[in-house]
């Protein structure tokens, strides 16, 4: 799931994102702003960044390779996810009020 910015929309990550959106291609409301509130824990940031550091310096394991990947993977996906749900609710906004 790396590419995030997919032309196509053909990622892995493009794919797993349209899971969540309704027939008119949107997420729900509702479900948009549970998005934009997820985000990793100061824990996970501190070891993202103690992976990083170790990853530029060339002392980084490959366990701690592949959990750094991972993490990277997990934030392309999020930031997709939170990239859409914003537009959803940016589109929702414009959207004539409907009734009946």
């Amino acid at each position: 799931m790396r590419a995030v910015h997919d032309a196509n929309g053909t990622s892995q990550a493009a794919i797993f994102a349209r899971l969540w959106e309704t027939k008119q291609g949107r997420l729900p409301r509702t479900l948009a702003r549970y998005i934009l509130r997820l985000g990793f824990s100061q824990q996970e940031k501190a070891r993202m960044h103690e992976l990083a550091v170790k990853n530029q310096e060339g002392v980084i394991a490959p366990a701690e390779l592949e959990a750094l990947q991972n993490y990277v993977t997990v934030g392309d996906l999020l930031a997709l996810l939170q990239s859409r749900a914003r537009r959803a609710l940016k589109e929702d906004n414009r959207s004539p009020l409907r009734h009946g």
